[in-house]
C-alpha cells in the first residue's frame, strides 16, 4: 500500500492487489491517515463494479462523520451508479475538486 501525501489531503494506492487485499491494508493503515482527506486511487483493479465500490461505504462515512473527505477515483463506474453518500471522481485533480468544494460547504456549515 502506498499513501502519498500532498498538504492535508493523503492519496492511497496500491498496485499488484486484490480489491479485499487493498481492503484489509487500508483499514490497517487508517490510524495513519485519519486525519487526512483521503483520496483512494482504484485505476490499478480494472475490472471494478459498483458493488466493489459499496465495499468502501463503511469506511467512507466513518471519515465523512470526523469532517473529512473520502474520494474514490476511477473511471470504470459512473458516480450516477453508486449512493451519493460515496464521493466519487474520473480523475485525481477532479477529487481534489470534490475535496476543495466539500471544505468550503462545511466552513459554511452546509
Amino acid at each position: 500500500m502506498i499513501f502519498d501525501k500532498d498538504e492535508n489531503i493523503t492519496i492511497v494506492f496500491q498496485e499488484k492487489a486484490t480489491l479485499k487485499i487493498f481492503l484489509e491494508n487500508l483499514s490497517n493503515g487508517y490510524e495513519k491517515i485519519k486525519n487526512d482527506h483521503i483520496i483512494i486511487n482504484l485505476f490499478s483493479f480494472s475490472k471494478i463494479t459498483k458493488n466493489d465500490l459499496l465495499e468502501f461505504l463503511d469506511l467512507s462515512n466513518t471519515h465523512k462523520k470526523a469532517k473529512k473527505s473520502f474520494v474514490l477515483v476511477t473511471d470504470a463506474v459512473s458516480y450516477n451508479d453508486v449512493p451519493n453518500t460515496i464521493s466519487i471522481a474520473p480523475t485525481i485533480q477532479e477529487a481534489k475538486d470534490i475535496i476543495e468544494m466539500e471544505e468550503i460547504e462545511r466552513d459554511l456549515g452546509i
